[in-house]
């Protein structure tokens, strides 16, 4: 890594995403008992790999691949921001809470296709 970022716990992206999964955890603790091992289970996984997905694609060694692993950080977000319509649809979550934490991950997001960019660019300079 570049830039003043010496490994992933530099990258603010990653922080918001560990605070974001954080906030999933908590927002999923008094959800009904039965879906432990269903929604509650695939949302905190969900959440969990977008900052996990950050950190394996920070430690590899080369771009290509961190590219690669922030397309699934990518890729797990959407997935997690889908079970949060999801639950808010069966009122596992109220308007205020889903609105919150789907505007977490739309900033997320953004954070991760702006690292996907910086990214891109810094292997095409090294070809």
């Amino acid at each position: 890594m570049s830039d003043g970022v010496t490994n992933y716990r530099d990258l603010q992206v990653w922080r918001r995403a560990l605070d974001w999964a954080e906030a999933i955890y908590q927002a999923t603790a008094h959800w009904p008992k039965e879906e432990r091992f269903g929604l509650i289970s695939q949302i905190r996984r969900a959440a969990v790999s977008v900052a996990s997905n950050i950190a394996e694609g920070a430690a590899r060694r080369s771009t290509g691949e961190f590219i690669q692993f922030v397309g699934m950080a990518r890729g797990s977000l959407a997935e997690a921001e889908t079970q949060l319509l999801l639950a808010e649809k069966l009122r596992y979550l109220s308007e205020v809470d889903a609105r919150r934490l789907l505007l977490a991950a739309e900033e997320i997001s953004r954070m991760l296709v702006s690292l996907s960019s910086s990214l891109v660019r810094r292997k095409n300079r090294r070809k």
